[in-house]
């Protein structure tokens, strides 16, 4: 479904956002993350999502994708994090009034409580990036109009859970939870869905 960057875009995302009854997590036993889902133009018109390739030297899920963000520190809100995150990590600090709205927690099997915080940030972010090479390795726009098709998600089995692991094909490759579940859970928003994606697996290799 092609979805054009364009200003009714961005408000329905927004009043969808604005009633949408999002899962706050109450679990005292996870530390606070919050990722940046940072929507931009395409080449084509089209609005696109930031996502990354995490470098290998990082020392907890190391080459994989991932949205920009990480550990809230001590006093920040979540979208205080989300924002500061995809400034260390693409040196590019979204304005406080590109924020849209937040989406369900999603509990990781590594520890953590993410919160995704969506932005609508301005035309062209995507060519003056500068990826910290500690954190980064590659940068992608990936299709908003590709997280509506079904026909890009999957899920399969693993016999460490009962639950199913979400992947979506993009770039090549596989994405998985938790990344896969929050591009999910936007792209049944834009389509006007509530879908709930806590309960989707992550694959073993995440969980550490």
């Amino acid at each position: 479904m092609p979805l054009t960057f364009s200003d009714p875009l961005r408000d329905t995302i927004r009043t969808r956002l604005e009633s949408f009854p999002r899962y706050v997590s109450q679990r005292d036993d996870l530390r606070r993350a919050a990722v940046c889902l940072a929507l931009t133009d395409m080449p084509d018109g089209g609005a696109g999502l930031v996502l990354t390739f995490r470098a290998a030297r990082m020392s907890s899920h190391s080459n994989q994708f991932a949205l920009p963000g990480g550990r809230i520190d001590p006093g920040e809100t979540e979208v205080e994090a989300a924002r500061r995150e995809m400034d260390e990590e693409l040196g590019y600090l979204l304005p406080e009034e590109s924020l849209l709205g937040l989406l369900d927690d999603y509990e990781t099997r590594s520890g953590y409580i993410i919160t995704p915080v969506v932005f609508w940030a301005e035309p062209g972010i995507s060519g003056g990036f500068v990826p910290n090479p500690g954190e980064v390795a590659k940068v992608f726009t990936v299709s908003l109009g590709e997280l509506t098709d079904p026909e890009l998600l999957s899920f399969v089995t693993i016999p460490e859970s009962d639950r199913p692991v979400i992947r979506i094909s993009l770039v090549e490759s596989y994405i998985h939870a938790p990344t896969a579940a929050l591009m999910h859970q936007l792209g049944e928003l834009v389509c006007g869905r509530e879908t709930r994606v806590n309960d989707y697996e992550e694959p073993v290799f995440a969980w550490r």
